[in-house]
């Protein structure tokens, strides 16, 4: 059944895509928290940081990405966990489909969909000021990090919509995620925070990704914060990958 692991898992992709055009609210709302924290931190706090940059909004916007896609994979969680309480995996066991597929249709869909909601913020951004230099190669480069740290967080996401007891359990889970840009470069720079809050900021994920992003927005060489940014991501991608199938297995078993 293996074989048909591509054509199954376009056939439930598409489901799933179906599912959020009869409910556009859901990438709304996940752009929706994004952009209020843009224009809450460049009209309000802007003016008070201090960050060495010409504009706020320039330095700011990469950790709001982030923020973007941690808020949009809860979803994902929570669509999982109601099918799993659906019933509908179970219909599926029954069927001659890959198994795997189930999962990558809700892990694309979660990609499509927080895409979606980057460019969205990004196209805010761009209408309060923001500016940047990159090139297509920039751009595209920039695109290749933010879609592998959206695949590793999704597949975090998988684990407890697979195990989870309640909705809210589900998608509980994303909070930390959103909380962790906080502790990092992302909304001013390490360098002015308390020791230990700047020893834990400069050794996240979160950080170097952040930077990475922003020296590739500005044509600034990115040194080595690419290689963490690209360890980080596929570290935890390969970790959340191993977790969530063993226990979709133990689910379906």
């Amino acid at each position: 059944m293996n074989k048909h692991f591509l054509g199954d898992t376009a056939v439930l992709l598409g489901r799933s895509l179906r599912h959020i055009t009869r409910s556009p609210d859901t990438i709304i709302t996940t752009a929706i928290m994004p952009i209020a924290m843009l224009l809450l931190f460049v009209y309000v706090f802007g003016g008070a940081i201090e960050t060495g940059s010409d504009s706020y909004v320039n330095y700011l916007l990469p950790g709001i990405l982030l923020i973007t896609i941690a808020s949009g994979i809860s979803y994902t969680a929570f669509r999982l966990f109601l099918d799993m309480q659906g019933g509908i995996f179970e219909r599926f066991q029954s069927m001659p489909i890959a198994r795997s597929s189930v999962l990558w249709a809700h892990v694309l869909t979660s990609l499509v969909a927080n895409l979606i909601s980057l460019v969205v913020v990004v196209l805010v951004a761009l209408l309060i000021g923001f500016r940047t230099g990159a090139g297509v190669l920039g751009w595209l480069a920039v695109a290749g990090i933010l879609v592998l740290f959206t695949l590793a967080l999704t597949w975090i996401a998988v684990i407890p919509g697979l195990t989870a007891k309640s909705v809210d359990g589900a998608s509980a889970f994303s909070y930390p995620l959103i909380f962790l840009p906080f502790l990092s470069s992302a909304f001013v720079p390490t360098g002015t925070m308390p020791g230990p809050v700047r020893a834990f900021a400069e050794h996240q994920p979160v950080t170097s990704i952040v930077n990475t992003i922003r020296d590739l927005f500005t044509q600034q060489p990115v040194g080595t914060d690419i290689w963490a940014a690209l360890a980080w991501c596929v570290g935890i991608l390969v970790v959340a990958y191993i977790f969530a199938t063993v226990s979709y297995r133990r689910r379906i078993s």
